[in-house]
């Protein structure tokens, strides 16, 4: 019986329809600075990170998730077990690349197959005992167990494991080879043939001791070529010619030096180049071991092996959240919300590129904001002094999103959501990318590639953009831009220093139809130091850099005092 096909991200028969994070907002969320620090294998990385950025907004997908994680995060024992199964399910990936039986399957490939099914037996057994010592309760993993007690009990297990023991002991009966090697002029190796297949090793009592017994007379020759006196000759045949058998090794010496073997499946170029004549040999003992496993050829284990990357994805992740949570950082399960109300509420929200950062061993003092997207605000303007946070807490919306959708815990205390299509950032641009057309152009193209795609359940994320060109240019194209976003309905941060464009928001709500209302944001300075802390209130313009100059005492009335106490020591001396 074969494991249903199912998958522990979504439920089965899902029609959910996913869009995948372009390379700007890969770069922009810092995907690969997530991936690093969740595993160092890269395999590992390449799997999770393709996972990571497949978007969709189906609710039910998302709970699906966020109920399977919970599950791995709860759960320390599951992920112990389930690593272990990882091993045994990468032996069965290994085994898949070479080629399944045939009618004229070589001795090599039938042990293959018996291994194979004997990992699967044990990777079968193994997470049936683990499932069933839990008090799971996602729908996902309560599958997976339902699955495998009902191949466990409908294939005959401990009937299939005894026949497995019981074919492999028929495979390994034989033991030693006695070859025939032809030689040339020069005395060198030119072509190798199977004399015999025997059921026993060689030993110093055998065919060994005759022969050393022979190479002791170097005065004597063997007359002829029969070995009738001490073994059995197998001849070359026609059905084994086309695979070079009694040609099987050509060349000079250095060729017989280049054999390398395989451990995983014993074959070798003199081993490949034998294999039909071993079959055809043993073909009795072949056809009774195919006999056997024919009544199992309907058990696979291929599809454990494809579970192998959303296995290693919440595994890491749940090692990611043990990290966090020993910071004394909150982390949370999202609770997923109506996608067409377009809303979202997260108390204490930080950004988990810090929380990395501080299980990293950095001294880092986070700190969380309460965000919320609703329909009196869906787009906020993001003002606030330079260093003062604003791209910090606009990613860390955009990381929220991400790992909710994902079914990852969420740093914040509380998340209540609607899942988004997509996540679209436009930051700024690298130099390289600009030589055609200009900053400006550039950053106007990536923009009217974002709205070419996005649709009201998006979420657009602007970090300083159109603020390399002159105020007036950026602030026409700005206004224009959050226009577009409030007719289109999206969800949006745009952080910037045009302070004018959070002055006018009045102006942008009255001249364009949409219930996405625009609002002004900004991050907090608290007497002079910068608390990091995002509040709904008009942009303060001059008022920052007031508070930055007391600080760092840049005022006129504190330098004028500096330089007349100067100049007041320099006449003394």
């Amino acid at each position: 019986m074969k494991l249903t096909k199912f998958s522990l991200l979504q439920p089965q028969d899902s029609k959910a329809v996913y869009n995948t994070l372009n390379k700007e907002a890969i770069n922009d969320l810092s995907i690969d600075f997530i991936c690093a620090a969740v595993t160092e294998d890269a395999y590992e990385f390449n799997s999770i990170k393709q996972l990571l950025i497949r978007v969709t907004d189906d609710e039910e997908v998302v709970k699906y998730r966020c109920d399977v994680f919970e599950d791995f995060l709860n759960f320390p024992q599951l992920r112990k077990e389930l690593t272990l199964l990882l091993a045994k399910l990468k032996d069965l990936r290994e085994i898949e690349r070479f080629q399944k039986d045939t009618e004229k399957s070589s001795i090599w490939q039938l042990v293959n197959r018996l291994r194979e099914l004997d990992g699967y037996v044990d990777c079968i057994t193994s997470i049936k005992n683990t499932l069933e010592n839990l008090d799971i309760k996602s729908e996902g993993l309560l599958n997976l167990k339902k699955n495998v007690q009902a191949i466990y009990n409908d294939s005959g297990f401990p009937l299939l494991k005894e026949d497995i023991a019981e074919t492999l002991e028929k495979a390994r009966t034989l033991k030693s080879i006695t070859l025939g090697v032809n030689l040339d002029d020069m005395l060198r190796p030119r072509a190798v043939g199977v004399i015999s297949l025997n059921d026993k090793h060689f030993t110093d009592s055998g065919l060994i001791k005759r022969f050393m017994n022979f190479a002791s007379k170097q005065s004597e020759f063997h007359e002829g070529n029969d070995v009738s006196a001490f073994t059995s000759f197998h001849p070359m045949n026609p059905s084994t010619h086309e695979f070079g058998l009694g040609a099987a090794v050509t060349g000079a010496q250095n060729d017989l030096n280049q054999i390398q073997n395989s451990g995983l499946t014993g074959a070798d170029p003199m081993s490949n180049a034998l294999q039909k004549v071993v079959t055809d040999i043993l073909k009795r003992t072949v056809n009774n071991i195919k006999s056997i496993l024919n009544k199992y050829t309907n058990v696979s284990g291929y599809s454990f092996v494809e579970l192998m990357p959303e296995i290693v994805f919440y595994i890491r992740f749940a090692q990611l959240c043990d990290k966090i949570r020993k910071e004394n950082l909150p982390l949370c399960k999202a609770s997923v919300t109506d996608k067409e109300e377009r809303s979202c509420d997260i108390k204490d929200l930080y950004n988990i590129k810090l929380a990395i950062k501080a299980t990293k061993g950095e001294h880092i003092d986070i700190v969380t904001n309460h965000f919320v997207f609703d329909e009196d605000k869906r787009i906020y303007i993001l003002t606030g002094p330079n260093r003062g946070g604003k791209t910090t807490i606009t990613q860390a919306v955009g990381l929220a999103f991400l790992l909710a959708q994902n079914g990852i815990y969420v740093p914040a205390t509380k998340m209540a959501f609607s899942p988004c299509d997509n996540i679209f950032t436009h930051f700024p641009a690298d130099e390289n990318d600009t030589v055609d057309l200009g900053r400006l152009g550039e950053e106007s193209k990536r923009l009217s590639e974002i709205f070419n795609v996005a649709t009201r359940h998006s979420l657009i994320l602007l970090n300083e953009s159109l603020a390399t060109t002159n105020v007036a240019e950026g602030l026409y194209i700005a206004k224009d831009v959050v226009k577009s976003m409030r007719y289109l309905g999206v969800r949006s941060v745009f952080n910037t220093h045009m302070h004018e464009l959070a002055r006018s928001l009045s102006e942008v709500n009255d001249a364009v139809e949409g219930d996405s209302r625009v609002e002004s944001m900004v991050t907090g300075v608290d007497n002079g130091r910068r608390s990091f802390k995002v509040s709904i209130a008009p942009p303060q313009g001059v008022s920052y850099a007031k508070d930055i100059a007391i600080k760092y005492g840049v005022t006129f009335d504190k330098l004028k005092r500096d330089i007349d106490y100067r100049s007041k020591n320099t006449q003394t001396e």
